[in-house]
């Protein structure tokens, strides 16, 4: 296996990678680096990762762990969720904008307050579109162990939201 063979593999999936990193880490320095210690593993174990079947479920568990090994390193920085995810929107007005940016805020800061597990599906599941198939092979977890994580994510939210005034 090339350089140019792993690159065809990884790179549908990098915005994918980044922006998880990113989750964990807030630092998008952080990120970038996580991104490329993944793909100085794979390129180093070319042959073993060949033979992976998931390989989109591979990196993404790769990346969790290197973001892990990231935080114990360090203590943890935060950047806003509209760096984090390009969800700045330069259209709308400014009243509106504003407004958004608040929503953004307390939904943010309500993820945060969740445990480690709850928010890890949230930006699995709702953020990037992952299976609960792919985000149990992620995490090393059951497929019914996803679903409840997911149930209590989406639950915590949802009452934690109703308790505010948005």
């Amino acid at each position: 296996m090339n350089y140019q063979e792993i690159m065809n593999i990884v790179l549908p999936f990098k915005n994918k990678l980044y922006r998880f990193a990113l989750r964990l880490v807030s630092s998008s320095h952080d990120a970038e680096e996580i991104v490329q210690d993944l793909l100085i593993k794979i390129w180093k174990k070319k042959e073993d990762f060949e033979k992976i079947e998931n390989k989109e479920a591979w990196c993404m568990t790769v990346t969790r762990n290197l973001a892990y090994d990231k935080l114990r390193s360090r203590k943890r920085v935060h950047q806003e969720i509209e760096a984090q995810f390009d969800l700045k929107d330069n259209t709308v007005a400014a009243d509106v904008h504003l407004e958004q940016k608040e929503t953004l805020a307390r939904v943010r800061e309500l993820i945060e307050k969740m445990p480690e597990d709850l928010r890890t599906v949230i930006q699995l599941r709702d953020i990037e579109g992952y299976t609960y198939k792919e985000i149990a092979e992620i995490n090393n977890w059951s497929i019914s162990k996803v679903k409840v994580y997911i149930h209590r994510a989406r639950k915590a939210l949802q009452v934690a939201i109703s308790q505010i005034e948005l």
